[in-house]
C-alpha cells in the first residue's frame, strides 16, 4: 500500500510546481503587456522626434526613420522656444510646492498619528474627505482672491493652491503610526519639545515616505496645465505644459517632429528624477501601504 502511494506523493509537488510556473508566466505576461502599452506612447514620441516631416505623415507605418532628422528637430525646438526656461520654471514651481507641502504635512501627520486631543478622528475624516474634492471646485474663489491681490502672473499664484496636501498628510500619518511610542516618550523625558521631536527624530526616519510623496507631487505639478492656464498669461513664467502649448501655437504649426522633440526635452527631467528616486519611491509605498 505504501509503495502504491509513492507515485501520487511524488506527483503532488510536481503539479504544484507546474501550477506555480504557469501562474508566474501568466502574471509576468500580463505585467509585460501592460508595460508595453504604457511605454509605447513614449517610444513613439522618441521615434517621431527624429523623423523628417514627410515620414511622419507617410501612409506606410515604420518604426525606425529612413532618414535621421533628430538634429534638425531638436535644434528647431531649442532655438524657437525657451524650453530650458520652461523647464526651470517647472523646477522652481515644483520645488516650492513640495517644500511648503512637507512643512505643513509633517507636523499635521505627526499630530494625527501620535498626539491625543479632542476631535482628532474628526480631523482625520475631514482630511480623507478633502481627497475627494477636485481642484476645479476652489478654482474660481482662488482666482478672484489672487486677482484682487494683484498676484496673477506670478510664481506664487501657481503654487499657493497646493501648499496644503491632504494626500501628504494621509500618507505620512500612515507611516508615523508605526513609529515606536517608546522613542517619543524617551525624547519627552529628555526635555525635547514636540516640534523638536518631529523634525529631529521622527522626520529622518520617514525619508522613504517623503521620497514616495515627492515623486507623486513633482510628477503631478510638473504635468499640471489646468491651473497655470488660468493664472498665467506671460510666456516667461510658463511651466512645461503651458510652455508647450505656447510653443505649439506660436512656432511649430504642424511640425510634429519639433513638437515631439520639445516634449522629449521637457519629459526627460521627470524620467531622470524617477530613476534616481525609484528605490525610495517603492520603499515608501510599501512601508505606508502595507501597514
Amino acid at each position: 500500500m505504501a509503495a502504491g502511494r509513492d507515485p501520487d506523493a511524488r506527483a503532488t509537488p510536481a503539479r504544484a510546481l507546474l501550477r506555480r510556473a504557469v501562474s508566474g508566466v501568466l502574471v509576468h505576461g500580463f505585467l509585460l503587456t501592460g508595460a508595453v502599452f504604457m511605454l509605447l506612447p513614449f517610444v513613439w514620441m522618441l521615434i517621431t522626434s527624429i523623423k523628417p516631416p514627410d515620414e511622419i505623415f507617410r501612409a506606410t507605418l515604420s518604426l525606425w526613420p529612413r532618414q535621421f532628422y533628430g538634429v534638425e528637430n531638436y535644434r528647431f525646438a531649442l532655438t524657437s522656444a525657451p524650453l530650458l526656461r520652461f523647464a526651470a520654471n517647472g523646477v522652481l514651481v515644483c520645488a516650492g510646492i513640495l517644500a511648503a507641502q512637507l512643512l505643513v504635512a509633517i507636523p499635521c501627520a505627526y499630530a494625527l498619528a501620535k498626539l491625543r486631543f479632542p476631535g482628532r478622528q474628526a480631523l482625520f475624516v475631514l482630511t480623507l474627505l478633502v481627497l475627494a474634492i477636485p481642484v476645479q471646485v476652489p478654482a474660481l474663489p482662488l482666482y478672484i482672491a489672487l486677482a484682487n491681490l494683484n498676484l496673477l502672473n506670478t510664481y506664487f499664484s501657481m503654487m499657493v493652491p497646493f501648499f496644503l496636501s491632504a494626500f501628504a498628510i494621509f500618507l505620512l500619518r500612515q507611516f508615523f503610526k508605526s513609529f515606536p511610542d517608546d522613542i517619543i516618550n524617551a525624547a519627552r523625558l529628555d526635555g525635547m519639545g514636540e516640534f523638536e521631536i518631529v523634525w529631529r527624530i521622527v522626520t529622518p526616519s520617514a525619508l522613504p515616505a517623503i521620497g514616495a510623496f515627492a515623486v507623486f507631487s513633482v510628477v503631478a505639478h510638473w504635468n499640471d496645465l489646468y491651473w497655470p492656464l488660468i493664472v498665467i498669461s506671460d510666456a516667461k513664467l510658463a511651466p512645461p505644459p503651458l510652455g508647450m502649448m505656447f510653443f505649439a501655437d506660436a512656432e511649430t504649426g504642424s511640425n510634429y517632429g519639433a513638437l515631439t522633440a520639445a516634449a522629449t526635452i521637457l519629459t526627460a527631467p521627470l524620467v531622470v528624477v524617477f530613476l534616481f528616486a525609484r528605490r525610495h519611491f517603492i520603499a515608501g509605498i510599501t512601508m505606508t501601504g502595507v501597514k
